[in-house]
């Protein structure tokens, strides 16, 4: 069994070894070309997302046998740079704001994040800067890439220093996340084994009544809450009034969900009343942004017998690093992935942001093999994972060698897996599901609609 290999996520993710051999995978030259085993990675999350969503697809339907899984490297290829495909009104989103990108320091380079506004006023606020990059460059040319790091992380800003991988395994941070698995999984309490109906005849959807709380930004924790409503899952996407999601970023991500807006603090009777509807909680906040509503595992369990906490953090909930914002590009440079597709001298990045894409597959993964250990054994359950140990399991794979190439068909494009269908938001082109098993769905129910449009209230 190689490390990047549906056999090992599937391992991690607890699931009956046996079923590995019900994955194939349809090979395909030109696929997300890297130093990086960027393509194995993405074909062991989405192979196991898949072989997990048979699993639990069989069992409801009363299938003599898990379905077959095809895994196909040009679906791969398309959707994990799905938000480069999207088009909306034939517009293209615009994926970094000018103030997001690598800058030279006084010894090195950092990367900065600056998307969202807030983070963008913390950024220059550290630095003391206007908004004109040059002045900005300036300011970073001062300092030495730590000193920046801390200064900006300081003002809540997002600014991470270039490392090597040698640099990043003796941090401390680096360390304490090598010492957890990919996925860390496990059982809460006793409660009693989940009841799901059975389900018919039309596409093979084993998620289908079950209730997903979508507290999730940005692109991992979304394209996982993603996957479980094109499985039939009733998501519903929380934010916070006060912290509007971008837009675009939103369409790519929104597919077959709802969207609402409510304050937690001044609804909490609103707030509960979803938690006490909800199967499945999926967050994607800083770890302990949310404590303070109860929403740690053993207290949603306590007051939710039954439920499934699914929880994603950029750098671990845990080391000193454990209570910082980070996104994927960050992590890259981080973890010495931008010095291994680059250099030190000139710092490079992965051909998609596979970091996200791959680990919000891999949640939920774990989440639909949490509800078949559910369905099988009872208990609530955890599954948590964090971009900084996704980017270390996938430069392990590098270490330990990739897989001996295959020939296959050309990647001619993306063409064949992207499709259009109009929406509240435009006409929209987008990049298909990758999830692909016999009988299963093949596009979402319906497509995103209006940031915060939908009422804070499960439907059925």
């Amino acid at each position: 069994m190689t490390v990047l290999s549906t056999e090992y996520t599937w391992a991690a993710l607890g699931g009956d070894p046996a079923l590995a051999a019900r994955v194939s995978t349809v090979v395909r030259t030109g696929v997300l070309a890297s130093r990086l085993p960027v393509r194995e990675l993405a074909r062991a999350c989405v192979g196991s997302c898949a072989l997990a969503a048979a699993e639990l697809g069989a069992l409801r339907a009363g299938l003599p046998e898990v379905p077959g899984v095809r895994v196909d490297d040009g679906a791969l290829a398309t959707a994990l740079v799905s938000e480069r495909h999207l088009l909306i009104g034939g517009r293209a989103p615009v994926a970094f704001a000018p103030l997001s990108r690598f800058w030279r320091t006084a010894d090195g380079w950092v990367r900065t994040h600056a998307n969202y506004p807030h983070h963008r006023a913390r950024l220059l606020a550290a630095l003391g800067t206007s908004e004109d990059p040059v002045s900005v460059a300036a300011a970073f040319a001062e300092r030495s890439a730590a000193e920046a790091e801390e200064t900006v992380y300081a003002a809540g800003g997002l600014a991470v220093a270039l490392r090597t991988a040698k640099e990043w395994a003796a941090h401390e941070q680096g360390a304490a996340v090598a010492a957890r698995p990919v996925v860390e999984r496990g059982r809460l309490d006793s409660a009693p084994a989940r009841v799901l109906a059975p389900i018919g005849t039309g596409p093979l959807l084993p998620a289908a009544g079950v209730r997903v709380l979508d507290l999730t930004r940005v692109i991992a924790g979304p394209v996982a809450t993603r996957t479980l409503a094109l499985l039939g899952a009733d998501v519903l996407r929380v934010d916070a009034p006060r912290l509007p999601e971008l837009p675009d970023q939103h369409a790519d991500t929104g597919f077959g969900k709802r969207s609402a807006v409510l304050d937690l603090a001044a609804d909490r009777r609103a707030f509960e009343e979803l938690l006490a509807g909800a199967d499945v909680v999926v967050t994607g906040y800083r770890p302990g942004a949310l404590d303070r509503y109860g929403m740690s595992p053993e207290a949603l369990a306590e007051r939710r017998p039954g439920v499934v906490v699914a929880q994603l953090s950029a750098w671990g909930a845990y080391g000193p690093w454990g209570e910082r914002r980070g996104f994927d590009s960050l992590v890259q440079v981080a973890t010495g992935i931008a010095a291994i597709e680059g250099s030190v001298a000139e710092p490079g990045a992965l051909p998609a942001q596979a970091l996200d894409h791959g680990t919000g597959y891999l949640l939920a993964a774990g989440v639909l093999r949490a509800l078949s250990d559910q369905v099988r054994e009872g208990g609530s359950r955890f599954v948590r994972l964090a971009l900084a140990r996704t980017a270390g399991w996938l430069s392990s794979g590098a270490e330990r060698g990739r897989e001996t190439p295959v020939d296959g068909a050309a990647y001619d494009g993306p063409e064949a897996w992207l499709a259009e269908r109009d929406s509240a938001l435009g006409r929209l082109r987008y990049a298909l599901p990758p999830i692909s098993f016999t009988g299963g769905p093949v596009d979402w129910v319906r497509p995103p609609g209006v940031w915060g449009a939908d009422r804070p209230q499960w439907v059925y």
